[in-house]
């Protein structure tokens, strides 16, 4: 039962310090390349790499980022 118990507790704290280690960020530009270059540079800042997430070009380009440390 014991064991039971800390491997319980182990995942639980390995999935709180996973989800703190990624940061959802948005930045809105009016190319693609430079929402891209606003992104790189806020994950440059917090020394993390970043996954585009979605990228809408509706007028002006919206995007979405996540930043991995």
């Amino acid at each position: 039962m014991k064991s039971i118990k800390i491997i319980a507790a182990t995942i639980a704290l390995a999935t709180v310090s996973f989800g703190s280690l990624a940061q959802t960020v948005s930045v809105t530009s009016d190319t693609l390349s430079n929402a891209e270059a606003q992104i790189a540079a806020k994950a440059q800042q917090s020394g993390a790499t970043y996954k585009i997430l979605e990228a809408n070009t509706n007028n002006r380009v919206h995007m979405t980022a996540q930043l991995i440390k």
